[in-house]
């Protein structure tokens, strides 16, 4: 005789049931999908000048039409005033403002800093020659150009991506090799020290598309890579590879598109300028031109935000190094009380 199949148990009601593989897949990728599409192409779809900072300069007489004529764009343009012209060149290369409208007696002068970012250069010489009074004619000067390897300024907003990139997979693969405590963060720091001596020497030395000082880009690259792989190696050792995941969400689905770095923050639909440079990508490209263009000026908000980011991590990972070490040495304890004792005869 055949022995009775065994009874299959039916889910109760406190017994959750699980999705099948491929409606899993098929609900999954499309949402992943869409909010990707969202993070990505809301922002630029949205680009236009919220409270950006802008000088005016000069004789009150003489800047009143212009900064009339600036105001008729509500909550466009920020202005901040100045003396004269060279009181708003030290406040372009503080990165006070993106730029500056100068009265002279030869007319309205813009003065721009591309190196800030060519898209506001850009929007700024179209709103200034708006605003100048009709039939004159606008003179513009670049007072902080990017460099010569990089006249476009294209190749710092193409760094941001591969930087968020290395951060993840560091932190990844030290969550898959199970580095946890001080193995971890020796890990994290040496391989972000790495990246900044190779990202500096690729971006400085070879292509010239940055003109600081070289340490000074060694940390900016390495600090920008430390706070993205921390974070998710920190995340990695509370949560798992879920927390891989969402490290990952952080740094390049949300901080990448978020960060301004092609434009500007203040180009970003509120509140995503904002929350971009708390991110590691946006505080990282901030700082990266702070070092790179204006002489590390305007780099102590970026350094605290990176800064946050490394010391949470690390703590994160030190703290799932102990509670390893714990499981660890709680496992013997537990196995020697579950083993039955032989009695003696």
């Amino acid at each position: 005789m055949t022995a009775p199949e065994a009874p299959t148990s039916a889910p109760g009601p406190g017994r959750a049931r699980k999705l099948p593989g491929p409606l899993v897949v098929l609900v999954a990728v499309p949402l992943l999908v869409s909010f990707a599409l969202w993070a990505f192409a809301w922002p630029a779809a949205r680009t236009a000048p919220r409270d950006l900072p802008l000088g005016v300069a000069g004789p009150a007489a003489a800047t009143a039409p212009v900064e009339a004529r600036l105001e008729q764009h509500p909550d466009a343009f920020a202005l901040h005033r100045y003396a004269d012209e060279a009181a708003a060149r030290e406040a372009i290369r503080d990165r006070d403002v993106y730029g500056a409208l100068v009265a002279t007696p030869r007319g309205p002068k813009l003065l721009t800093a591309s190196a800030a970012g060519p898209a506001v250069a850009q929007l700024l010489t179209q709103a200034a020659a708006e605003a100048a009074p009709d039939g004159t004619r606008l003179r513009t000067e670049d007072v902080v150009p990017p460099p010569p390897g990089d006249p476009r300024g294209s190749a710092l907003s193409a760094s941001v991506l591969p930087l968020a990139l290395a951060g993840v997979a560091t932190g990844a693969l030290v969550t898959l090799m199970r580095l946890r405590g001080t193995r971890g963060m020796l890990a994290l720091l040496a391989a972000a020290a790495l990246v900044g001596l190779a990202a500096t020497a690729l971006t400085d030395s070879w292509l010239g598309v940055l003109a600081g000082d070289w340490w000074a880009e060694v940390g900016a690259f390495g600090l920008t890579v430390l706070a993205v792989s921390s974070a998710v190696a920190g995340l990695g050792a509370l949560l798992g590879l879920k927390g891989i995941g969402a490290g990952a969400m952080l740094s390049v689905l949300l901080g990448n598109p978020w960060s301004g770095v092609p434009s500007a923050p203040e180009l970003l639909p509120a509140p995503v300028g904002t929350l971009g440079q708390w991110l590691p990508p946006g505080a990282g490209g901030t700082l990266l031109r702070g070092v790179g263009f204006f002489d590390g000026r305007a780099v102590d908000t970026p350094v605290l935000v990176l800064t946050v980011w490394s010391v949470l991590g690390l703590t994160a990972l030190a703290l799932g190094g102990l509670r390893g070490a714990r499981q660890r040495a709680a496992a013997p304890l537990s196995a020697g009380r579950d083993t039955p004792s032989v009695m003696r005869s």
